[in-house]
């Protein structure tokens, strides 16, 4: 098995994109080189001395909507950008992708559910829009120091509950 980092995957599935298609990529630190002649970059930025210009990714997800993103990619979900990358995806971007940090595919539900928390979304919103935002997600383990692919699944909806139904 090849060593597969987050970000390095991430970047190649992009770059599969179509050509024509607009990728928006979104970034605390911009970490993704993306193969694509059409990728525009945002960076978040930490506040002054005096604690004035913060732009954080919430606030980039909403403005890189206006750039008529046909991608819109969040390089690693924190916080209150979920928010903002699920209110997207379920509104007419429905090219989408994003990082998350999870000990295993069957504990991304949980994850998703309390980052949604912290952005002040309910467990059932969260499970109604990541259902409908996220067709796959893809789950890396390290092992011995090398991260690979060890399963793929999908999001299932439950009585409202979010699951994970494993592909592989």
């Amino acid at each position: 098995m090849h060593q597969v980092e987050k970000t390095t995957l991430l970047a190649a599935l992009l770059g599969a994109a179509p050509p024509h298609e607009r990728i928006v990529v979104i970034e605390d630190v911009g970490e993704a080189v993306i193969g694509h002649p059409h990728v525009v970059s945002l960076e978040a930025r930490q506040p002054n001395l005096e604690g004035a210009g913060r732009i954080g990714l919430d606030a980039l997800v909403r403005e890189a909507l206006r750039m008529r993103p046909d991608r819109l990619v969040v390089g690693e979900c924190r916080g209150a950008e979920l928010r903002e990358l699920l209110s997207a995806l379920n509104t007419g971007h429905d090219g989408g992708a994003g990082t998350m940090h999870a000990n295993s595919l069957a504990d991304v539900p949980a994850r998703l559910e309390a980052l949604g928390a912290s952005a002040g979304l309910s467990t059932a919103a969260v499970a109604r829009q990541a259902v409908s935002a996220f067709d796959l997600v893809l789950h890396l383990e390290r092992h011995g120091g090398v991260r690979t692919l060890a399963s793929i699944g999908r999001l299932v909806l439950d009585h409202d509950r979010l699951g994970v139904e494993v592909d592989r």
